[in-house]
Formats: C-alpha cells, structure tokens, sequence
C-alpha cells in the first residue's frame, strides 16, 4: 500500500513576518513614517528603558528614560540653535507620563532659568527662579505661579520676604528697601501692601537714605497691632 506523505502545517508567511517586526530589547535606529528617528531599548514594540528620540520637524532631541512609549524617568531634552544649529539644553531632569514631573532644570530662550520641583509639566513645589533682569524668587509654587511662602530679590538688593498667591504678594510679608535702609511689615493683598509698620532699618549703611530718618511713633504693642491684622486677614480668607 503506497504512503502517503503530507507536507507540514506551517503558519502563513504574515504571521513570520510580524514576529520579527516587533521590537523587543535593544534595537538599531528606526526611523517613522513621518521622519522620526529613535534609537535605544523596547519591549512589546513601545520605546521602554534607554533611548533617544530625534524629531524631524524640529530637531529636538530627548535622551534619557522610557516607560511604555513615553518619556519617564530621567532624561534632557534639547534644541538646535535656529542660527548656529548647535544643540542648546532646554529642560534636564525627570519626568512622568511624558511630562516633566520631579526635580528639573528648565532654561528659557531669552536667558532666564528654572530649577526645582515640577508637576504634571507645570512648576509646581520648591524652586529657584533667576529672571532676565537679574531678579531671584526662591520658594513655593503651584501650576507656575509664585503661591505660598517665598523670597524675591531684586537687582538693587531689596528684598521681599512672605507670602503669595497666583505670582502675586499676597498675606504677612516684610519688604526690606536696603537701598534706603527701611523695612516694612505689614500685610499684602494682590501685590498691594494694606496695612504694615515702616521701620528704619540699617539706614547708616544704606547707599540711599532719606534726607531724614523716621519719626519714632510709639505703640504700646505693634506686634500685637500686626497680629491683629493678620487675624482679620485671615478671617476675611476662610
């Protein structure tokens, strides 16, 4: 009786040709259908662990950490110079969901720089402001504005010490004028001092004092009239 041999089942060609386009660990650079270019690890075909990603339509730059196809971990970020084309930092540091999220380094185009704590994208917790006209505000922020306690200083040394809200003076605060050697201390509302007590402060040493000094005014408690201040400022907060 003849035999009769039959071939062996194999799968369809596709299902070959899909297993080997996954990409899984380490891969050489692969390049989108828009231009994008990417280099470093995947699993399950998503960018994950180390890589770097280029953009074609910008140019920019990301090197760092990767979590199922997003930015997460640490990495920096960079762009080309539009000019000299040399890659200029943009934001060194952590990030989340693709967003900058944890303690970070931003620089600004026009010179001015962020370093602290970042959310969601936004500055958001602990950081260090220097600004363009050589202002300094160290402190607490919330969706990128000045809010909670925190210290402005200005090119001329003055000095702004206490509370903020939505980027504003805003609660008990003291300024300090060293360039004319006073200091007041009184309560803010949207950047406008309300009430307060304007003391004489280093004036000796201060490079531009008031012809004459401050009248003593005697209170029998002005830290109890500053406290009762507050009090009805916060009353008038709740």
């Amino acid at each position: 009786m003849p035999v009769v041999k039959y071939p062996r089942a194999r799968d369809p060609l596709f299902y070959e040709w899909d297993r080997k386009a996954q990409k899984c660990g380490l891969r050489h650079t692969v390049y989108a259908v828009n231009g994008d270019q990417y280099t470093g690890e995947w699993l399950d075909n998503l960018k994950h662990g180390k890589g770097t990603q280029i953009w074609k339509s910008t140019g920019a730059i990301y090197s760092g950490d990767w979590k199922f196809g997003k930015r997460d971990g640490y990495g920096s970020y960079s762009i080309p110079d539009p000019v000299t084309r040399e890659y200029k930092r943009v934001y060194t540091g952590w990030w989340k969901n693709d967003k900058r999220c944890g303690r970070g380094v931003f620089f600004y185009p026009n010179g001015e720089r962020y370093e602290g704590e970042w959310s969601n994208g936004l500055r958001s917790g602990w950081g260090k402001m220097q600004y363009k006209d050589g202002s300094v505000y160290e402190g607490q922020w919330q969706a990128d504005q000045h809010n909670g306690q925190g210290v402005l200083r200005l090119p001329n040394e003055n000095r702004y010490e206490g509370g903020w809200k939505d980027g504003k003076k805003h609660g008990p605060g003291k300024y300090f004028y060293l360039d004319k050697g006073q200091l007041l201390e009184g309560i803010w509302v949207a950047d406008i001092p309300k009430c307060g007590v304007v003391v004489d402060f280093g004036r000796d040493n201060a490079p531009a004092p008031p012809q004459y000094p401050l009248p003593e005014i005697e209170l029998h408690d002005p830290a109890g009239v500053l406290a009762e201040a507050k009090a009805m400022f916060d009353d008038s907060h709740n």
